[in-house]
């Protein structure tokens, strides 16, 4: 039995009427010419999906939709029929007519593959090679780019068998746009709800449409907390979990940049494709960074450094005693300062996570240091703080233009800061 929606159902005319003159006077052309294919599994969140496909619609895509047969128990066929204006697929044999093997056609033909809400079920199917049905089939002959929009309970979420097929799917280069963190439907609150609509579709158009506009460049990304020994169980660093450099790195390679990424320890993956430079301590950050600035065209410097380090590390674990320990400290190299001294034809771009008098402790690590501008945020607004995935920024630059961003994830951050820099790289590149 074939279900399917859209050409093959009855579709109300007045709806489809709607669509097509919000289309037309509300649409843009964005993603003309783009093949999308739309994977839907059974969570709670599918419903959302119906304001993905208007949207994809609006911008003009051709948009596929396979949904698994616990999505239909939360959403219709005939709704992302008659949005999408083309069949949509559950069952793994359905009957067309047509000779081709629709799930491979649409595997290879598309542009990309996006799978939203993706449950911890498909999530763990892709991650061993389980192809039992039309979704998880069309996946594992994918040749195009495939990105996963997870969405479960928070503790499923957080569960180590989740986060381990999860990791194992980055490493392999699938995309993830990172779950939202709030209130679930189950009424946990925690990490795990599905992004609105509209930030997965402009996550979608990114990445459809990343441009090349740095290639050619070589991109030096900073990240992570630097870690100063105290003795040889115990260590001095901060909150930064290095979620926005590695946001950076990963956007910069997109756009065709070679992206040399120096990273204090973090749990994170390294993006694919990108030059990683593990390091511990702010001096041995110092030495990396400096080695590789001559020949780097830009550097943004997202890692949290320690400005001090311990006078004297201990060879031993340092004993407890009745008495207080004090703590002798030190000044670290400011590398940020170091490199807008030494700065050429590098663009220099700093960050600055501040808890009061945001632009006004920017503006003077702009003069200081040599900037060409430097992205602040307070890190006591709630969507905007260390380990967040999300983030409120303002940039400000050299010449006194401020630009204040709205809450972002961080990879659309990430966009507007390449942003910035490709201006002032082909500012650099006409003198």
């Amino acid at each position: 039995m074939v279900k399917m929606g859209g050409a093959a159902l009855a579709v109300p005319f007045l709806v489809l009427l709607f669509t097509d003159i919000i289309n037309y006077y509300g649409g843009n052309s964005v993603l003309r010419g783009k093949v999308i294919v739309l994977g839907i599994c059974g969570g709670i969140a599918a419903y959302k999906m119906a304001e993905v496909v208007s949207r994809l619609q609006k911008m003009q895509a051709e948009v596929h939709v396979i949904m698994t047969r616990s999505a239909t128990e939360f959403i219709t066929p005939l709704t992302l029929g008659t949005l999408s204006k083309n069949a949509v697929a559950v069952e793994m044999f359905w009957q067309t007519g047509d000779p081709h093997i629709q799930h491979i056609e649409l595997a290879q033909q598309s542009d990309v593959l996006l799978i939203a809400p993706a449950t911890a079920n498909m999530v763990g199917k892709i991650a061993n090679g389980i192809a039992d049905d039309l979704l998880s089939s069309t996946v594992m002959a994918a040749t195009v780019p495939v990105m996963l929009v997870p969405s479960m309970n928070v503790h499923m979420y957080e569960n180590p068998v989740f986060q381990r097929n999860l990791d194992q799917l980055r490493q392999l280069g699938y995309r993830i746009i990172e779950p939202a963190v709030g209130h679930q439907a189950c009424g946990d609150v925690g990490k795990g709800r599905l992004p609105e609509p509209e930030i997965i579709v402009q996550e979608l158009v990114n990445f459809l449409n990343r441009r090349q506009d740095l290639q050619g460049r070589t991109i030096m990304v900073t990240a992570g907390a630097t870690r100063e020994p105290l003795d040889p169980v115990r260590f001095l660093t901060n909150r930064s979990t290095g979620k926005m450099g590695y946001a950076v790195a990963e956007a910069a390679r997109d756009r065709g940049a070679k992206v040399v990424l120096v990273s204090a320890p973090t749990n994170l993956n390294p993006p694919s494709g990108v030059e990683l430079i593990s390091v511990n301590t702010a001096r041995d950050m110092y030495t990396a960074v400096l080695e590789r600035y001559s020949q780097s065209d830009a550097v943004i410097k997202t890692a949290a450094v320690a400005d001090y380090r311990p006078q004297v590390q201990a060879d031993q674990k340092i004993k407890k005693d009745d008495g207080p320990l004090i703590l002798e400290l030190e000044r670290n190299p400011d590398i940020l300062y170091e490199l807008g001294q030494r700065k050429d034809r590098q663009v220099l771009v700093g960050f600055a996570a501040e808890t009061q008098n945001l632009e006004q402790y920017a503006q003077e690590k702009i003069r200081k240091k040599n900037l060409d501008f430097i992205v602040a945020n307070d890190v006591t607004c709630a969507g905007a703080g260390f380990g967040t995935d999300t983030n409120i920024v303002t940039m400000i630059f050299s010449d006194g233009k401020v630009l204040s961003l709205p809450q972002m994830t961080k990879a659309l951050v990430a966009e507007q800061i390449l942003d910035e820099l490709v201006v002032l790289l082909n500012d650099v590149k006409q003198k």
